[in-house]
């Protein structure tokens, strides 16, 4: 179940993932050091859903509604990235490829979307197995391609996907 991230989530956004080092060592902004650092994530995730620029949900169990990650969008005038995290307790338990593939399904709906696409660590073998599971394909060996910031700032190698109907 996912729904559009809330001021209320911070504290659990902050315990299930944001504060994990494991669970942030892919992505693209700082590991959380307090909640405080939530929150401002939360407002800037607000304001850019408000002016149309990204598209942030938490994803929850369906049984409990606990947070347990987010899945989102960059929408750049029809050419649109997906991301998601997990917390790395719930990890190998099938509610990544759940998440992204609901997500993916939505987004196909979406008037004017021409272009789906991610990238990832070339290292991060779960979530290439995840971004496949989901339908979508390689479409690029990137070398040197981004720089995580809680990889030492270091140029990573990523592999690019693409949604093939889209």
């Amino acid at each position: 179940m996912a729904r559009k991230l809330k001021y209320e989530d911070a504290e659990e956004i902050f315990y299930a993932y944001a504060s994990k080092w494991e669970a942030t060592r892919y992505v693209s902004w700082p590991v959380h050091q307090s909640v405080a650092d939530t929150n401002k994530y939360i407002r800037q995730a607000i304001a850019d859903w408000e002016a149309g620029l990204a598209y942030n949900y938490s994803v929850r169990t369906k049984m409990d509604n606990k947070l347990i990650g987010s899945v989102g969008v960059v929408n750049d005038r029809g050419n649109v990235q997906v991301g998601y995290i997990m917390s790395p307790t719930v990890w190998n338990n099938g509610y990544a490829t759940e998440a992204v593939s609901g997500l993916l399904k939505k987004l196909t709906t979406w008037k004017g979307v021409y272009r789906i696409w991610t990238f990832v660590d070339t290292g991060n073998v779960a979530s290439q197995k995840v971004l496949q599971k989901t339908g979508m394909v390689e479409e690029a060996r990137l070398v040197k391609w981004f720089r995580f910031v809680n990889q030492n700032n270091q140029p990573r190698d990523c592999v690019l996907y693409r949604w093939p109907n889209g």
